[in-house]
């Protein structure tokens, strides 16, 4: 298996943070996104090593793993319990394996040369005896970004995600959140001497195409109103996400008051039929020109003291 530089990949130096990994995964995955690059095969197989970078970087004790153990990272626990075992036994990396083999190493280990002295030491006989045992392991799990408009997730959708070359059809649940996680069980990488496939884990990059503010399942907006209407009362339509709706305003309404319109936010997360609220805040819009009999109207106003 061609090993593969995770941090090089993402165009990244060994001392990255976590916030320089996740901008360099966002960046390359937009740049090799399939839907982006159809029918670009090149693309499509960068965009899965991409994610498979980003699934090990991001995770602190994977990339710890990956530090030391490079592309064996994921054996890393077996490998330190060889360690254990044969200081234990006072051997550093001599015997103790069965079958009355004794291997012994002494230097520093290159990707490659640890990769030979792993399968030497994990090869024929330990994966017969991991079979006996029932020593199964789980698939690499995959991590995968998905943006969508805030009118798209409103509603529960079917969407196709394409994975590593694959087309996953799904159901997104109506309000889920900018940033939300969520796992589909199974869509990871296969499974290791006959273990569970590994999970795929969506990210939502929620993109704000309406007028409403959004926070979890509450709306906020705001709506002019003319100033004859603020003083005297009057009737308005207010626009809510699914539409519009009638509304009275008070007289006296005052510049920046803030009405709530209970259900008619956002729906909840997983929540059939439930809703959070609308808050909207009234804007006094002042008449920009008058006619001589409106000013002169005013001029008596003021004269009331108002």
């Amino acid at each position: 298996m061609e090993f593969i530089d995770y941090y090089k990949l993402l165009e990244l130096e060994r001392s990255a943070t976590q916030a320089d990994i996740k901008k360099a995964y966002r960046r390359l995955a937009r740049k090799y996104h399939p839907d982006l690059n159809p029918n670009d095969k090149d693309a499509q197989n960068r965009f899965q090593q991409i994610n498979e970078a980003h699934e090990v970087l991001s995770d602190p004790e994977k990339r710890k793993k990956y530090d030391e153990y490079g592309k064996d990272w994921k054996h890393a626990e077996q490998f330190e319990e060889a360690k254990r075992q044969q200081a234990a036994s006072g051997g550093g990396f001599g015997g103790g394996f069965g079958g009355g083999q004794s291997y012994s190493y002494s230097g520093s280990f290159d990707d490659d040369t640890f990769s030979d002295f792993f399968e030497q030491m994990f090869g024929g006989r330990a994966r017969a005896e991991g079979a006996h045992r029932g020593r199964h392991f789980k698939g690499q799990d995959y991590n995968a970004e998905l943006q969508l408009r805030l009118s798209d997730v409103y509603e529960s959708r079917k969407h196709t995600l394409t994975v590593n070359g694959k087309n996953i059809r799904l159901t997104i649940p109506a309000g889920v959140e900018n940033g939300q996680t969520i796992k589909i069980k199974g869509h990871g990488g296969p499974g290791v001497q006959g273990g569970p496939k590994g999970d795929l884990y969506i990210t939502f990059n929620i993109l704000n195409d309406t007028s409403f503010r959004r926070e979890k399942e509450n709306l906020y907006s705001t709506e002019e109103i003319d100033l004859t209407t603020a003083v005297l009362g009057g009737e308005i339509q207010v626009k809510t996400f699914d539409g519009r709706v009638k509304l009275k305003v008070k007289p006296g309404t005052q510049n920046g008051s803030k009405i709530k319109l209970s259900g008619k936010g956002f729906p909840k997360y997983k929540k059939p039929n439930q809703f959070g609220d609308l808050y909207v805040t009234y804007k006094i819009k002042l008449p920009a020109q008058l006619n001589e009999k409106q000013k002169e109207l005013f001029r008596e106003l003021q004269k009331t003291g108002l």
